[in-house]
């Protein structure tokens, strides 16, 4: 099953994306949020367009999946997964959790660390926020990312079920919790004890540096809670916010897509500290 499960990974992720990403652009279509500040096309070419080049970056300059790491950790007998024994249910599960944790940190890490930050502001100089915002990451941050994640498998041992599911699910709720959707209030608050939702995230997104350094989770909402960097709405209100960063905010650099490759290296990204308050 799990040879299977790594021949086909490709088609099996790109279907649950490509599924999920139509029911997002037609939700957001039929009950949006907030009014865009700029035209779908053009931040959907770039931003979907950042998803394709760090795709095929990583396939030419990382042959070996995040499935392929965890079969090769299995043969090896290597990772904490294949030195233990446990129910297969449960080392599902637990790699899942685990491999959120992971990425939970990752993405502080990315915020503290000032050369990392030129890197990770591709995704929060977009001075809009739908579901394709949830793939617009440099890819040169998304090669970092991969390599992160495979450091993490090999020493964790996950079962290649669990990584392949792990894939799909944050996928699928990146575009989600990204989105430009409305849902009524109490079922956000419900919600957000189990799955970040847009409204959650969406204050990550904030132009005050003080709410982007909140609401670090891309799935599960309780590294937030447990860590204290949990914000439940940002001071302007949803509708009211500014999405983006103070600067750049000029369409030809973080609209196009041209521009936004260049974002890492314009000087206006340097210095920036985890810890900085407006």
């Amino acid at each position: 099953m799990a040879v299977w499960l790594s021949a086909h990974e490709a088609m099996i992720r790109l279907g649950c994306f490509l599924t999920v990403l139509a029911a997002m652009a037609l939700w957001e279509r039929i009950a949006p949020r907030r009014a865009l500040a700029l035209p779908r096309s053009t931040r959907w070419f770039s931003n979907l367009g950042l998803m394709v080049l760090g795709s095929l970056a990583a396939r030419l300059l990382v042959p070996v999946a995040a499935t392929g790491v965890a079969l090769f950790a299995a043969r090896e007998g290597s990772g904490l997964f294949n030195q233990v024994a446990m129910p297969g249910w449960v080392a599902l599960v637990v790699s899942v959790v685990v491999l959120d944790a992971a990425i939970y940190l990752q993405h502080l890490m990315f915020h503290a660390v000032p050369i990392l930050w030129r890197l990770h502001l591709v995704h929060h100089a977009d001075v809009d926020f739908d579901t394709t915002t949830g793939v617009r990451f440099h890819p040169v941050e998304i090669l970092l990312s991969l390599l992160i994640k495979c450091a993490v498998i090999l020493l964790l041992g996950p079962p290649a079920a669990a990584v392949i599911l792990f894939e799909v699910l944050l996928n699928a709720t990146a575009l989600f919790n990204h989105g430009n959707v409305r849902l009524p209030r109490a079922l956000d608050r419900r919600l957000r004890w189990l799955v970040v939702t847009p409204d959650m995230h969406r204050v990550h997104h904030s132009v005050h540096s003080d709410e982007t350094n909140s609401n670090f989770g891309f799935n599960l909402p309780w590294w937030d809670r447990l860590c204290g960097t949990y914000r439940d709405q940002p001071r302007a209100g949803h509708p009211g916010m500014i999405i983006g960063l103070h600067a750049p905010r000029d369409p030809r650099l973080v609209a196009r897509l041209s521009g936004v490759l260049r974002l890492p290296f314009l000087r206006s990204g340097a210095g920036y500290a985890i810890n900085q308050r407006d």
